[in-house]
């Protein structure tokens, strides 16, 4: 597995938007604009139990995440890889702080404060970089 350049191990600790590109059951592309963030070697993501991304990796765990530079849209970096994990454990403490990386205060919980958040270990496995 390749690991994550420098650069995109920068990006992925910025608030930079991510769009994390899953599959439906017929085949069919699904995208979601997504927070996004590093462990120092996967793309982790973090979603809600029942939103389709979560659903389509339970299925298919192949991904597709872009993620542009804030500073500078048409740098960015796709990575291409396989969801190698989706747990709740550590993942509202997680949101929390992309919500202060994001919102810069607490997460307000969108949804609710009954809904169960998961966290998504996503390898790398591609990396295509432009612009840097």
């Amino acid at each position: 597995m390749p690991q994550e350049p420098d650069e995109l191990h920068d990006l992925l600790r910025r608030p930079a938007i991510g769009y994390l590109s899953t599959t439906m059951p017929d085949g069919s592309p699904q995208l979601t604009q997504v927070w996004v963030d590093t462990d120092g070697d996967h793309v982790l993501v973090n979603t809600v139990r029942g939103a389709q991304k979560l659903r389509n990796v339970e299925r298919d765990p192949r991904v597709a995440v872009s993620v542009a530079d804030p500073d500078d849209p048409s740098r960015y970096f796709s990575v291409r890889g396989r969801t190698l994990q989706a747990t709740t454990d550590g993942a509202v403490e997680h949101v929390e702080a992309l919500s202060e990386r994001y919102l810069g205060g607490p997460y307000p919980w969108y949804g609710g404060r009954d809904e169960v958040r998961v966290l998504l270990t996503i390898s790398v496995e591609k990396v295509h970089a432009m612009g840097w």
